[in-house]
């Protein structure tokens, strides 16, 4: 449970704790080895930083874990560090113009877009976990060089591209701008409006693609609204998001059909039908894209379980709405298919394409660990999976991030 100061005493901490740093001989020389802790006050109007699926006090259970040598935190945190992600030597590689078509073909910049977010993303944990200056500024290096260079994205799968790598920026952004003192003032408006002017248009105005794009585009829009303390863009955001996620997961209080976004088109039962993958019959917990492969579901049900944990940071409770009981629901559903019960002939006709990748962790503990609700099968696949990496795309580290997190 979090304590929320009020603004005035926030305020007259954060002034007070200013002076005396400003007086202090150390502190110019300790900042770069000691992260900063702001005051997390939380109004209708103020967002909480750093408030992208990781707050402070997650970040410091995760440090604690990590430096006491406990499990599965060690594990999570030595897997991440001895990855590709985490490498000192890795030199950026921004385009002015990333291309991707479907599926990534062609592929110009679209891969390493995405790659160098997730390395900035890894080094912001690792320098928050060690306090080693050096991670902090590899992926002050990573963000400044697509700042830098970074005009569009082009193609059939730009909003797709957009909210994968729109995602993980501002989850390194918030963590390294809030905590570590080497990021210039300049190169943070620099990197701002390129999430402003680049990232943003793409993304705000959502897709009528499959599900998965527009949770994704949605979980970017949030994390980077967050960022730019951007409420307008924030809410706009957030109701789109909810929209979403009631039209990709099927309640059976839903009734006979499932509900579909306002202006999506969907008005017949042939054609929702035909939209859900040719499934017509719907129970509890499947997905818009079941029958599609659990791999697409994952990006869906991940970026569900992103976008309630950064709000929840933000002081809005999804985990105890409707919104919550999908995620869990579909949780469920698709780990007992994931870890191999046969289907029932009327789902998917009697075959899934398993691949669920590692997008359990966040939202099992949120509703199972935090709220104590019994998820059997989710916890089995999540403990099955541990140490959970990333899938290459927007998911990282969430068994180092979130098992156990009680923040």
């Amino acid at each position: 449970m979090r304590r929320i100061l009020p603004l005035a005493l926030g305020a007259l901490l954060a002034a007070l704790v200013t002076g005396f740093l400003a007086g202090s001989p150390a502190s110019a020389t300790s900042a770069r080895t000691a992260p900063r802790q702001p005051a997390q006050v939380r109004t209708t109007a103020a967002f909480t930083h750093p408030g992208v699926l990781l707050d402070t006090a997650q970040l410091d259970f995760v440090r604690t874990k990590v430096n006491a040598g406990a499990q599965p935190w060690k594990s999570a945190y030595d897997a991440m560090i001895g990855s590709k992600y985490a490498s000192l030597d890795r030199v950026p590689k921004p385009r002015a113009t990333v291309e991707c078509g479907s599926y990534s073909n062609p592929d110009y910049g679209c891969t390493d877009e995405r790659e160098d977010a997730i390395a900035a993303y890894t080094d912001a944990l690792a320098w928050y976990v060690t306090r080693d200056s050096r991670y902090a500024q590899k992926a002050v290096q990573l963000m400044n060089a697509w700042a830098g260079t970074l005009k569009e994205h082009t193609n059939s799968n730009a909003p797709l591209q957009t909210g994968w790598a729109g995602s993980s920026w501002p989850r390194a952004a918030e963590i390294i701008r809030y905590t570590y003192d080497g990021w210039a003032a300049a190169d943070v408006d620099k990197f701002s409006t390129m999430l402003r002017s680049v990232y943003l248009p793409e993304l705000i105005n959502g897709s009528n693609s499959n599900g998965n794009w527009e949770l994704s585009m949605m979980e970017a829009a949030v994390g980077i609204s967050v960022f730019l303390d951007d409420r307008s863009d924030y809410d706009k955001a957030l109701t789109r998001f909810e929209n979403r996620t009631r039209a990709y997961v099927y309640l059976d209080s839903d009734g006979d059909l499932p509900r579909t976004v306002p202006g999506s088109g969907l008005d017949t039962r042939d054609e929702i039908v035909k939209y859900w993958q040719g499934l017509s019959t719907f129970t509890t917990g499947v997905t818009q894209e079941t029958c599609r492969d659990f791999t697409h579901t994952g990006y869906g049900i991940s970026a569900i379980s992103h976008v309630a944990e950064t709000a929840r940071i933000q002081g809005q409770d999804l985990y105890s709405t409707d919104i919550g009981e999908r995620l869990r629901q579909a949780l469920g559903f698709q780990s007992k298919y994931e870890l191999g019960a046969t289907p029932p002939s009327w789902l998917c006709g009697g075959s899934v394409n398993r691949g669920l990748g590692p997008v359990t962790e966040v939202g099992f503990n949120a509703l199972h660990n935090r709220l104590g609700i019994a998820m059997t099968n989710t916890q089995t696949l999540t403990e099955q999976q541990r140490p959970a990496g990333s899938n290459n795309l927007f998911v990282a580290w969430e068994t180092l991030t979130h098992a156990g997190n009680p923040n």
